[in-house]
């Protein structure tokens, strides 16, 4: 059983300069400023990794006992032995309720069995017990909600995931190319397919495609902070400072899109 782990993609950067603001912190560098006044400095990324260890999210009171049993049951999943997998993550949830790991395996385990309602119940739990996000569930919802309505083709999340073990970006690339056509509304497929185009001009059409179907909040904050550093490549410094730093002042958007924001910018401003 893996864990549905969102590959980002980060593209390589150029420099963009930031300017020093005179604002509530004294003379304290201010990166940024939003329109709300709120303020992003040197100091508020310099701790900033990009990662998120989203099983700590719920697991300050996890026993040993719930412990054994989640690592039995992925065990049991990876063997394909999915029936005791499931048992085994339901008494790992009834024994530590409020972590959301083994509800979060356990709807990854009902989608590779084809029962995509289960997964869709088991991942809008995990929603609910981690608003600011658990690995991939937002976007596990977001599109098994739209296969249930008839917005995507039944089947579409998991084929997404599948993509994920295609290691050859040629191959991804064309798989991802077919997925578009026959779901251009799909945009977590538009997010992974621009990572994979050659040039910034291409890689931004794609990006403002997959941002215009109203994409879930993770799949969003990744299309924004890769559009922030294809326009700061093509020169447009002041729309990626305000996108990134837009980003990393939301306390709304998911914990690994504000971790990933934060230290995208702070890349960028320790290689000035």
């Amino acid at each position: 059983m893996r864990d549905q782990l969102s590959i980002v993609g980060l593209l390589v950067t150029t420099l963009f300069a930031s300017s020093c603001i005179q604002g509530n912190h004294g003379t304290e560098e201010v990166i940024y400023r939003d329109k709300n006044g709120r303020e992003l400095t040197e100091a508020d990324l310099a701790n900033a990794t990009g990662e998120v260890n989203w099983s700590n999210i719920g697991s300050h009171n996890v026993s040993k006992k719930a412990l054994e049993l989640h690592n039995q049951a992925r065990q049991a999943g990876s063997s394909g032995d999915y029936m005791k997998a499931l048992e085994l993550l339901a008494q790992a949830s009834k024994e530590a309720p409020e972590w959301p790991y083994p509800l979060y395996d356990a709807a990854f385990t009902y989608l590779l069995m084809g029962q995509s309602d289960e997964a869709l119940e088991n991942y809008e739990i995990v929603n609910k017990m981690a608003p600011r996000g658990f690995f991939t569930a937002q976007t596990a919802v977001y599109c098994l909600r739209r296969e249930k309505v008839g917005q995507l083709p039944p089947g579409t999340y998991k084929a997404y995931l599948i993509l994920e073990s295609v290691n050859d970006p040629m191959e991804k690339r064309v798989l991802l190319e077919k997925m578009v056509q026959q779901s251009p509304s799909f945009s977590p497929a538009w997010k992974e397919l621009s990572i994979l185009l050659d040039d910034d001009t291409a890689r931004l059409k794609a990006i403002n495609e997959g941002l215009s179907h109203n994409p879930d909040d993770e799949t969003r904050g990744i299309l924004l902070v890769n559009k922030a550093l294809a326009l700061n490549r093509q020169g447009r410094h002041e729309e990626a400072l305000g996108i990134l730093g837009d980003l990393a002042l939301d306390q709304t958007v998911p914990l690994d899109v504000e971790q990933i924001a934060k230290a995208t910018l702070a890349n960028v401003i320790r290689s000035r």
